[in-house]
């Protein structure tokens, strides 16, 4: 038995995937049904590594730099089941949009990758084609980090399926999940004169946060960079003393500004600030900043302790990857698409921010839709996407197979060079 490779068989797997839940560490029938599908399309090579990320190769007649084709296996929580208009599982497809949870993110662009990568099986590209569907992107992308570490020698360019509206996107700001913690000194409640009061010393942190924030820079293409509190707690947590730590947990999206993007930076700015509190009081208390990490388990068993942060990249508009994009959308749908970035972060940040793999978004549907409870798909865009992606393997191998040392600007703290590979 085999599939028939065409739009309506892409979009009849993406139904399937929908109706399978596969939250973030969950993601095994969903890795399952799709490695099913790549041997059913009878794809040259098809195998899984030890976290549950997917593979799978159509092999080049001749030897063009490789080109990754890219989407996550996990969604996020649908939530409140009652509040969507469609069943976020029922995979139901009305009024010319696939609805429910994954149908944009990302399991509707999954499934039109995989087969518009199988559409190339028999004119057989001028390089090798990868088919990389990865776990845990929604929680850090340890399942990209995972591939780099395999590929990363062997891919020149990672095209990845996050919606873009039919745009290309080429880069997105980093994300940085961080913990503030303020020490004073606990006491009784009923004796707050023997005790430094952290609470008392949140509106100083609060405010010389904001101040840093407002004072960096801002970037030509990104959003500016926010720094935003998202959660305040107190340690110990007892009703009847003073306790010894406020801890701020931190949103920080951040932009390629060097050494003033990170965590070490924040903190020498936050203890200058507070120093004259310190002084004027008397009062012994500090602030400390780190990055949050997290014990993540993959559905296969493997577990990694590793931050819950997202590297951000952007890849210049002249880049050569990028006009490429630009001229193979152009050709198969005769509109030529914007270039911008993304507003959310993506599984980019691993080859592009820390690999240099020049990396760019290229998929269907509406990101306001990501994440929300009227998730659907639109299946105009879809089929434009679909139609378009065999014209972008073809340009993009064209073009790497032409050029020597680029430029790519990582969103992170470094510039990177890479050479691209000759054919």
């Amino acid at each position: 038995m085999h599939r028939d490779v065409t739009f309506e068989s892409a979009i009849a797997v993406a139904h399937d995937l929908v109706r399978i839940p596969s939250i973030s560490g969950e993601e095994g029938a969903a890795a399952q049904r799709v490695m099913s599908e790549f041997k059913l399309l009878r794809f040259d090579d098809v195998w899984t590594d030890e976290i549950g990320n997917v593979f799978a190769r159509v092999k080049g007649r001749d030897e063009a730099p490789a080109i990754m084709l890219s989407s996550h296996l996990d969604v996020v929580d649908a939530g409140d089941r009652a509040e969507w208009e469609y069943p976020p599982y029922d995979g139901q497809i009305i009024d010319g949009y696939l609805h429910g949870r994954g149908a944009v993110d990302c399991k509707g662009p999954l499934a039109l990758q995989t087969y518009a990568a199988a559409s190339l099986l028999d004119s057989r590209p001028a390089g090798d084609v990868y088919v990389v569907h990865t776990v845990l992107e929604e929680c850090g992308s340890w399942g990209m980090a995972q591939v780099m570490e395999q590929l990363a020698d062997r891919v020149s360019a990672v095209i990845l399926g996050e919606s873009t509206a039919g745009d290309i996107c080429i880069g997105h700001r980093g994300r940085i999940e961080m913990m503030i913690t303020i020490r004073g000194k606990s006491a009784h409640a009923s004796a707050p004169d023997l005790a430094c009061n952290p609470v008392e010393k949140l509106p100083v942190v609060l405010a010389a946060l904001r101040k840093y924030s407002e004072s960096l820079p801002s970037h030509p293409v990104l959003p500016r960079s926010t720094i935003v509190p998202t959660v305040i707690e107190t340690w110990p947590l007892s009703h009847n003393m003073v306790p010894e730590e406020v801890r701020i947990t931190v949103d920080w999206r951040t932009l390629p500004l060097g050494e003033r993007s990170t965590v070490d930076a924040l903190q020498t700015f936050l203890l200058s600030e507070i120093q004259e509190d310190r002084e004027r009081s008397g009062a012994v208390w500090s602030v400390s900043v780190h990055e949050i990490s997290a014990r993540q388990r993959a559905y296969t068993g493997w577990e990694r302790t590793m931050p819950i942060s997202t590297h951000g990249f952007v890849l210049p508009e002249s880049h050569p990857v990028v006009e490429a994009a630009v001229q193979a959308v152009t050709s198969v749908t005769g509109r030529k698409p914007a270039v911008r970035p993304w507003t959310f972060g993506t599984d980019g940040g691993y080859p592009c921010g820390l690999y240099g793999i020049p990396t760019i978004g290229y998929g269907p549907g509406k990101e306001s839709y990501s994440h929300t409870n009227r998730e659907r798909l639109d299946l105009v865009s879809a089929r434009a996407t679909y139609e378009c992606y065999p014209a972008l393997v073809h340009q993009l191998q064209q073009v790497l197979a032409g050029e020597g040392l680029v430029e790519t600007a990582a969103a992170g703290e470094h510039l990177f060079l890479r050479r691209l590979k000759r054919s």
